[in-house]
């Protein structure tokens, strides 16, 4: 274990507020000891007695909880340089010395690159280690850049990455929510769940930030790096075990099935927005541009919000927010899980019906979980809440960082192709947004944020709209998607995969020759044998669940006139179901009279 750590940046907030308290937690649980190191170096010309002045403040604020003896010790322990992060000679001056040393990063991102190839010509010590905190450049390109210098410095189990978010109790609780009970994780997947929100709403307001935050803005600050952690965890497959390798590779999936945006997607399903002045509780909030050191021609977004979909098979049909802002009205700091309605309530029972609702609060860490029942009144619904308040963890946040770093634990560290992978999902709306393809809307400091409604309703995860998919001809409806032609018989029947429907909609369909409801896609059961549509079956499974978006409603009119009889098929009526060997098809019921395919045009939104 590491025993000694240099803070870069160390006259900053996050040291005086989160990485001095974390030291103080380490030291408090014996994790550290009196030969613990601890540099900090910064521009201000201070000398080691005025640091360890500061330093003792700080843990008197920020860490008031612990035993005043633990906060002494980590004080005075401090030296202090004044150093040029920029320069290899300045750098050396803090990493002088044979034993390993881990370089904390608290820097701008901007300054990461020149910070990071400064200490590469300074040399470090072998086994050293370097923490860089989010967000990690400020572009994919800078991100690329970066990982090619760090790996000229250091291995990637020497280098940190870290999101304290990964760290917090209710954050793992996803994981463990998910794969410790047996009641969710079956029902973890579009089949059930209609959207996810992955929210950090917050009402303070810059609170003295603008040299950090002031170009870099509410995406880059807290959506690219945290809340795409956040759905990371919440969308992940489940991974082998919690090591490095199996997580970070389950994390980077999501990050790779994100469906790209284009211009059209950024305008209907991106927002942001820029407080003006406003009251929050009993204090006058100035407007942003207003606020001591911001430079109004930035255009910084203080929220930011986008709607995202996954192209994969368990999240086909589910639509995740990301959202986050300052100077709201209220705190709300949360990831909830939206269930959807069920297909079907029994005659004779009034009140609201209300989705379910899995609610994995953030700050202050709890879960809940809403439900429907019967109320007081018989037969009448009423909503039920069941909660749980999380036991505080024995570490910080930052303190469980800290120890993974100086034990060389990269499990809760974001590996380097993942860094890349989030800038690719976000960049594009950042390009749209600094050409004001997405206006800057102002809303007042204490408000809800822009204007609600402000992201135009679309369908739902991908879904076209049933004009777009279907195609009259004559007295058979067709869908526009052609999988695969019809060209000869005998190549499959195919299958009607529709969605939710009640059991009396299936008895209604099953007594007569025709289907009517909403049609998941259509899809061919395989033949059997070798012969030249082994392709065609190893594409589409048996009963695969194609990754396709409900097509709309489909009326499949049997024995229309005009049917050639090489364009006839038989058609199962399926319904799809996600069981522990993954998604299949079960039969509703088989219209044994033919109908006719038409190919249609294809639609590239579908394919």
């Amino acid at each position: 274990m590491i025993n000694r750590l240099a803070i870069f940046g160390a006259t900053g907030d996050l040291t005086g507020r989160y990485l001095l308290p974390a030291l103080a937690s380490l030291r408090a649980g014996e994790e550290i000891d009196d030969g613990f190191q601890l540099v900090g170096a910064g521009r201000e010309p201070w000398s080691s007695a005025e640091f360890r002045q500061w330093a003792a403040a700080q843990l008197d604020q920020h860490a008031r909880e612990l035993p005043p003896s633990v906060r002494a010790a980590i004080a005075s322990q401090a030296r202090y340089h004044e150093a040029d992060v920029s320069e290899p000679s300045s750098v050396a001056a803090v990493i002088a010395g044979d034993s390993p040393v881990a370089c904390y990063l608290a820097l701008p991102p901007g300054v990461f690159l020149a910070a990071v190839a400064a200490l590469h010509d300074a040399g470090l010590p072998e086994g050293s280690r370097i923490v860089l905190e989010k967000p990690f450049g400020v572009d994919l390109a800078s991100a690329i850049e970066l990982n090619r210098l760090l790996g000229d410095t250091l291995t990637e189990q020497e280098v940190f990455r870290v999101d304290h978010f990964l760290a917090m109790t209710t954050v793992q609780n996803l994981l463990g929510t998910r794969l410790a009970n047996r009641v969710f994780e079956p029902i973890w997947n579009s089949t059930h769940i209609a959207k996810v929100e992955i929210v950090w709403e917050e009402s303070l307001a810059l609170e003295g930030r603008a040299g950090y935050y002031d170009g870099v803005g509410a995406l880059r600050d807290m959506l690219q790096n945290h809340l795409l952690q956040l759905l990371c965890l919440t969308a992940m497959e489940p991974p082998i075990s919690l090591g490095e390798r199996d997580l970070r590779d389950r994390k980077v999936d999501v990050l790779r099935s994100v469906r790209p945006f284009t211009d059209r997607d950024i305008a209907r399903a991106t927002c942001r927005g820029q407080y003006t002045a406003g009251r929050i509780g009993d204090r006058d909030i100035p407007a942003y541009v207003d606020e001591d050191g911001v430079d109004p021609a930035h255009r910084t977004e203080t929220y930011a919000e986008i709607e995202l979909n996954l192209d994969n098979w368990r999240w086909p049909d589910t639509t995740f927010v990301l959202r986050t802002g300052k100077a709201l009205s209220q705190n709300r700091k949360e990831v909830a899980v939206h269930f959807r309605p069920v297909p079907h309530l029994p005659f004779g029972h009034s009140g609201d019906e209300v989705p379910n609702l899995l609610r994995f609060g953030l700050d202050p860490e709890n879960v809940g979980l809403e439900l429907t029942g019967i109320g007081p009144r018989a037969r009448t619904l009423s909503p039920m809440s069941l909660a749980a308040q999380i036991e505080p963890p024995q570490l910080p946040a930052y303190g469980q960082l800290l120890h993974a770093v100086l034990s060389g634990d990269t499990a809760l560290a974001i590996r380097g192709d993942e860094a890349e992978e989030s800038w690719r999902v976000v960049e594009p709306v950042l390009a749209a947004w600094s050409s004001d393809l997405v206006p800057l809307e102002g809303y007042p400091a204490g408000s809800a944020g822009p204007e609600p409604g402000r992201l135009p309703r679309r369908p739902a995860a991908g879904r076209v709209q049933a004009e777009d998919a279907m195609k009259v001809t004559g007295s058979i409806v067709i869908a526009a998607l052609a999988l695969l032609p019809v060209e000869q018989p005998g190549h499959g029947d195919w299958h009607v995969h529709h969605g939710r429907r009640t059991g009396a909609a299936r008895r209604r369909a099953a007594g007569s020759d025709s289907f009517d409801g909403n049609v998941d896609f259509l899809g061919r059961s395989p033949r059997r044998g070798r012969g030249p549509r082994r392709q065609e079956r190893a594409l589409l499974g048996h009963h695969a669940r194609w990754s396709l978006p409900r097509l709309g409603p489909l009326a499949v009119n049997l024995g229309g006139a005009g049917v050639r009889r090489e364009d006839r098929a038989t058609v199962h009526v399926c319904e799809p179901r996600y069981g522990n060997h993954g998604p299949h098809c079960v039969p509703v019921r088989r219209l044994r009279r033919p109908v006719a395919i038409d190919q249609g045009p294809r639609s590239s939104s579908c394919l």
